[in-house]
């Protein structure tokens, strides 16, 4: 209920050095630093560095490899979106949603642990493949929990975006126009809630996103209203996409390159970027033609 008056941002302090550990580890060591730059990210920050080591490198992967990842990045979509939703909710004064996000939110980290060994920091998506392949009863389980997930995301709108004081406290409060938000440089549901179609899924197909359809939600005045309902149908749609890739995994090998094999990019300076559950994470990679980048 309060009314903001002045916001003074004080950066640096959860700086870790990162960039500059990586100039001192080969590639495929660096990954596992991606994880810690958004834990609730950690499959997609992961395959954000390896996908820009692969361009660099000429790696070609295969389509079981790329549905892999792009399964477990919309899992993990859905296990971020499931605490953003419980941790609003809690910060409005319901402490319910807080227990009923992380109630489901644990099926997900299941998942993945199963999947990968790690319930936050995965190091699992690696330059040339995954880490590990898919359980055997993966599939099923995964098609287990969206039959389970499917009424309890309807349950969550009931609960509360269905309850007239979050409305209050969130229709008409935040407004961030599409200039605005696009001269901020705001990207992922922050900008597509201020009416902005840019996800990078569709923008520029990565993965197996180019063969699947699913819709990219919008909102109309970018308020925090919207910032709540366009993450809403995000939820869906990432079970959309599992849905039509969870029975048609392909075979194939999980990893094309040797796993102890070094890994040297040509001397050049390499871009790649792709859509987490936030936004867009970019990575740039400057080459001087050894097995530890230059820069990072």
């Amino acid at each position: 209920g309060e009314t903001v008056r002045e916001v003074i941002p004080v950066l640096g302090y959860v700086h870790r050095g990162i960039e500059k550990m990586g100039e001192h580890l080969a590639y495929r060591q660096f990954v596992h630093l991606s994880d810690r730059l958004d834990y609730l990210s950690a499959v997609m920050n992961n395959w954000a560095i390896s996908m820009t080591v692969e361009q660099a490198a000429g790696i070609e992967l295969n389509d079981r490899i790329q549905t892999i990842r792009t399964i477990l990045a919309e899992l993990q979509r859905l296990q971020s979106h499931q605490l953003w939703w419980g941790v609003l909710g809690m910060d409005l004064g319901g402490f319910t949603p807080f227990l009923y996000g992380f109630r489901d939110r644990e099926l997900v980290t299941d998942l993945l642990e199963e999947t990968t060994g790690g319930r936050l920091t995965l190091n699992y998506v690696q330059p040339g493949g995954v880490m590990f392949d898919l359980p055997a009863d993966f599939p099923a389980k995964v098609k287990a929990f969206l039959t389970y997930f499917k009424p309890k995301l309807a349950e969550y709108e009931i609960l509360l975006g269905g309850n007239a004081i979050v409305q209050l406290r969130l229709q008409n409060v935040g407004r961030l126009t599409a200039a605005d938000a696009v001269a901020l440089g705001a990207t992922g549901p922050v900008l597509r809630a201020s009416g902005v179609p840019y996800d990078l899924r569709q923008r520029e197909p990565y993965g197996m996103y180019g063969k699947v359809a699913f819709d990219v939600p919008l909102g109309r005045t970018g308020d925090c209203w919207d910032r709540y309902a366009v993450r809403i149908e995000e939820m869906r749609q990432s079970m959309r996409i599992i849905e039509q890739l969870i029975d048609t995994i392909p075979e194939g090998k999980h990893m094309v390159v040797k796993p102890g094999a070094p890994i040297k990019l040509p001397e050049g300076v390499y871009y790649n970027h792709l859509e987490t559950a936030r936004g867009v994470l970019g990575v740039t990679i400057v080459s001087d033609g050894k097995s530890r980048p230059y820069r990072i």
